[in-house]
């Protein structure tokens, strides 16, 4: 059966257990993705509704390339499957559930910076210290406790520093409901409230959703366990698949201990693992393992591979942070001459503040390079502008947006476009009705030309943007990809769940550049060559490990997942001394290059005039 195609015998045993719960212990590059999807494709193959599917995963560039893989697998395209993100599925459930909460089902939904502002108004409003009480940690255990699923009476009050944070939960939920909005964490928690408290909605769901996947389980924090947990409560057909060798978001409040304990919440489950890699080298994986398997908190697999031993690894040691970047820059001016293309290589950091350098190296050897996961598309000013006035006119209620609608036009121009929807239901002029059943696209449009928005960009930015072109043009220009992807929907709440739901993840930018990211960002992708920079104590791993064994093992992880994204060649640079963070410190190899195996490793140190060897590619 063509379903059954190209997979080996433990991927074709993953796909085929269909009934019970199953555990799957994925190794990265072992073909997860192509085993949830086969798995799918299988369900429906077998006569399984897709009504009856519920597939979730954590981005919406996994979700998309999902359903394309099945559809392609089956020769047609499904409705009615539902392949998503945690979000988009906690959307759905309250775009029809929500009202029993006290919520209308116009809600809309609060981004980070939204919630900043909120978080904002309200620390203004209980006069708090603003050197003490800031915004950005107060929502950053505000997220926590949601994600926890637990209320302000978990925080205790010990001290005065809790119980003004126990105040500014409880004001924040009000403030959030009475502008009929929701948060991100809300997206989980509110509908396994529902749940919980509603045991007739919860059985409608169960008995729709009969086979459950879920992606990347190790990622999961405990709201989204409960929430698939009481989905699969009643038919146990549950799929977790993921490796918690690859857990690496505990500081966004992931629990990898949901995947280690999967057999003790489903005694009866299947276990397959997945251990045959198809990306990397021998020597690679070799090295990776001796790594991670001096941590403890683990399920033990080893990856192994038909591929080639392939190249030694090479371990750099350089006087300063400049004399790495140098090297890396010669070294991948190297690879690319002998054929290796730069979107094939990648330059990977533990911290943002790391890629200056080496942005300025690339700059002085006019190398095209991205950064991924710099500023991003929807969170530039002139599309949350925009998307401001749609939610405003979806529902009036939204405080956030009013405040950013105030600060672009001014109390005078405020007046006019108030009086066409004012909350307190006022006069309607006749652009209020011209508008009434238009498209995302056409409202769009309506709304720019009635706030003149593109004369407010083309006064407010006169500068040119590094490209030449002046910023105001740009910035329409981004407007003008929002009206494309507008073009799409039919209806304005669908289209702002989704702009919501997409968590600024769009990249448009597909030529070929060097990439430079942190190692968090390089998750789930693969490159021929790969160079780890600042591989050295108090930074990979990071000093917070020093003080917590949880925190080094996640550390550990995190360095695994930067090894097993190289195929063919691995370099991990460590400096002697650095300066980072406005002072220059000096530095010391951090232990994980201390654990790798000697015998798969090349050790250079520049100040002894190392001579960079020639590539030969295969």
């Amino acid at each position: 059966m063509k379903i059954f195609d190209g997979l080996n015998d433990k991927q074709i045993e993953a796909v085929k257990a269909i009934d019970g719960p199953v555990l799957i212990l994925a190794g990265a590059g072992s073909g997860k993705t192509k085993t949830l999807t086969h798995r799918i494709a299988h369900l429906l193959s077998q006569g399984v509704s897709p009504e009856n599917i519920l597939a979730v995963t954590f981005t919406n560039k996994a979700a998309e390339e999902m359903k394309t893989r099945v559809q392609k697998l089956l020769g047609l395209n499904i409705t009615n499957l539902f392949i998503g993100t945690f979000h988009s599925l906690g959307a759905k459930i309250l775009r029809e559930e929500i009202e029993c909460l006290g919520y209308k089902k116009t809600f809309v939904i609060y981004d980070e910076d939204d919630s900043f502002s909120l978080a904002k108004d309200i620390l203004s409003e209980m006069n708090l210290s603003r050197d003490r009480f800031k915004p950005g940690p107060f929502l950053n255990l505000i997220s926590k406790i949601k994600s926890e699923l637990a209320d302000s009476g978990s925080l205790g009050a010990d001290d005065f520093y809790k119980k003004q944070l126990a105040s500014f939960y409880n004001i924040y939920n009000r403030r959030l409901k009475s502008a009929n909005a929701v948060d991100f964490d809300d997206l989980i928690m509110l509908p396994v409230k529902i749940y919980e408290s509603r045991p007739e909605i919860l059985k409608k769901y169960q008995e729709q959703y009969k086979y459950i996947l879920v992606d990347e389980y190790q990622d999961t924090n405990r709201a989204q366990y409960v929430l698939i947990n009481l989905l699969a409560r009643k038919n146990k057909n549950i799929f977790a698949i993921g490796d918690p060798d690859q857990a690496i978001y505990g500081w966004r409040h992931a629990d990898f201990r949901n995947i280690l304990n999967f057999e003790k919440d489903y005694p009866e489950a299947k276990v397959v693992k997945l251990e045959q890699n198809y990306r990397s080298s021998q020597n690679i994986l070799s090295a990776a393992h001796e790594i991670i398997s001096k941590n403890v908190e683990r399920k033990e697999k080893t990856l192994w591979t038909e591929n080639p031993a392939g190249a030694m690894l090479e371990v750099i040691e350089a006087n300063n942070e400049r004399a790495e970047a140098e090297f890396i820059l010669e070294k991948i001016l190297d690879l690319n001459k002998t054929g290796m293309n730069l979107d094939k290589i990648v330059v990977m950091y533990r911290t943002n503040a790391q890629s200056r350098v080496i942005e300025e190296a690339c700059l002085y050897a006019n190398l095209p390079y991205r950064v991924v996961g710099a500023v991003k598309f929807y969170q530039r000013k002139e599309i949350k502008d925009v998307l401001a006035y749609l939610r405003f006119i979806q529902n009036q209620d939204d405080e956030i947006s009013l405040k950013r609608i105030t600060g672009i036009l001014g109390k005078r121009l405020l007046q006019s476009f108030m009086a066409d929807f004012s909350a307190k239901g006022g006069p309607a002029s006749g652009w209020k009705k011209q508008t009434e059943g238009l498209s995302p696209k056409e409202l769009i449009k309506s709304v720019i030309k009635k706030t003149n928005y593109y004369g407010y960009l083309e006064k407010k930015f006169t500068d040119f943007s590094p490209d030449g072109e002046l910023e105001s043009e740009s910035r329409i220009k981004n407007i003008k990809e929002l009206i494309g992807l507008a073009s799409m929907h039919d209806n304005l709440s669908g289209f702002l769940t989704e702009v919501a739901l997409m968590q600024q993840e769009r990249d448009t930018d597909n030529s070929k550049k060097l990439n430079l990211m942190t190692i968090h960002s390089a998750k789930g992708l693969e490159f021929d060559a790969v160079f780890i920079a600042g591989a050295e104590e108090n930074l990979m791993p990071h000093s917070r490990a020093a003080y917590s064994l949880e925190e080094l093992e996640e550390e550990r992880r995190l360095c695994y997942v930067g090894m097993t994204r190289a195929k063919k060649y691995l370099w991990l640079l460590f400096a002697k001394q650095r300066f980072l963070w406005g002072e220059r410190k000096e530095t010391i190899p951090s232990r994980f290059i201390m654990e790798l195996p000697q015998h798969l490793v090349n050790f250079r140190s520049l100040a002894d005039g190392y001579n960079l060897p020639e590539i030969e590619l295969e």
